[in-house]
């Protein structure tokens, strides 16, 4: 049978609202043994109900805000050392958890330009962005015969996070380079960071199988301010001949502008072609979407001021992320969902 010290290390693990109950129970316990059976229990049972409750996150309280702004996140190198255009992993792997706890959840372009923000009531939509196509963003190691994604990596360290948190459903934005120079070719090539060259479209067919958004960055992040318009559509078409390479079906609509530079044509970032001179053959592009370099917070598409063709975004450096995320609380003018978001009319 319990006793005393048994029933009062049970009483530890209970919410303070159970207290009053609790010192009854025990000071009848100890008049009367034959109820310690009875107390035991009863115990037993509020300290089940009690962890049920912590384990069980509360509901958000959050009031909707549907024209609140919404964070576009950008990110460049991740890996082993916090700099300018450069994000340590583990500061990356607190990023998601800070956001996480701050009630946001991921969504991609097209569901922010489309107005699918099914992130659920009282939680906001974050969308987090990955520039250049470098390997510390996504990269291979060799077990055994398999090919298995690093898990320091900034993908792998975003699929553990959403095996451990399964309501972060949703998917990130690549931003991708088919043919830059030091490993920034579909992240990585010629043995840089270990990464193989034929690996490289591999990689862009796993992305799209789960459903992480493909984003031109052009060809080899040129500076279409200083390209002729048939250089501009250049850059942009075979990006996308590119990314046909790797057979996942995608025509890529959102682009994110090299050095934050736009071409004197602008119209060329809505639609344009080019043709191969050998083959003949002509590749058409349209794009709907166009991520800045800075600006921060977007607009939400509900907002009349939202322009899907000069979205703003906000650089992961230093504090901030968490500096951003403070004042858009302070300032009550975070993007909130409520029980529905609204109609998503085609644009």
């Amino acid at each position: 049978m319990s006793g005393p010290s048994d029933i009062a290390r049970r009483c530890t693990i209970l919410p303070y609202p159970a207290s009053l109950e609790i010192v009854t129970v025990i000071m009848l316990a100890m008049r009367r043994s034959r109820l310690l059976p009875a107390a035991v229990a009863l115990l037993t049972s509020l300290s089940s109900t009690a962890a049920l409750a912590q384990a069980t996150p509360a509901a958000p309280t959050r009031t909707p805000n549907p024209m609140g702004v919404i964070p576009v996140l950008e990110y460049h190198l991740v890996g082993d050392r916090e700099a300018r255009w450069s994000r340590h992993r583990d500061r990356f792997a607190q990023d998601l958890a800070l956001l996480h706890a701050r009630g946001y959840r991921p969504i991609t372009v097209r569901q922010l330009v489309e107005r699918r923000i099914d992130v659920g009531p009282g939680l906001s939509p974050v969308v987090i962005t990955f520039d250049d196509a470098s390997p510390g963003q996504f990269r291979y190691i060799k077990r055994g015969e398999a090919l298995v994604v690093d898990p320091t990596s900034a993908l792998g360290i975003w699929e553990a996070f959403a095996a451990k948190h399964p309501e972060w459903k949703g998917r990130a934005v690549f931003c991708m380079l088919p043919s830059a120079t030091e490993g920034h070719a579909f992240f990585g090539d010629k043995g840089i960071q270990g990464q193989e060259t034929a690996w490289r479209l591999k990689k862009v067919r796993y992305l799209a199988e789960q459903g992480h958004e493909l984003c031109s960055h052009t060809l080899w992040h040129a500076n279409l301010g200083k390209m002729s318009d048939a250089g501009v559509q250049e850059q942009i078409a075979r990006a996308q001949l590119a990314v046909d390479s790797a057979q996942t079906g995608i025509q890529m609509r959102t682009l994110a502008l090299p050095l934050g530079i736009w071409p004197k044509n602008r119209a060329l970032l809505r639609a344009g072609r080019w043709t191969d001179p050998r083959a003949k053959t002509t590749t058409r592009y349209e794009l709907d979407a166009i991520l800045m370099v800075a600006g921060g917070p977007s607009p939400s598409p509900f907002d009349p001021k939202f322009d899907p063709m000069a979205i703003p975004r906000v650089q992961v450096v230093g504090n901030a992320l968490e500096q951003m995320l403070d004042r858009l609380d302070k300032n009550g003018t975070r993007y909130v969902a409520g029980p529905t978001t609204g109609p998503a009319p085609k644009r």
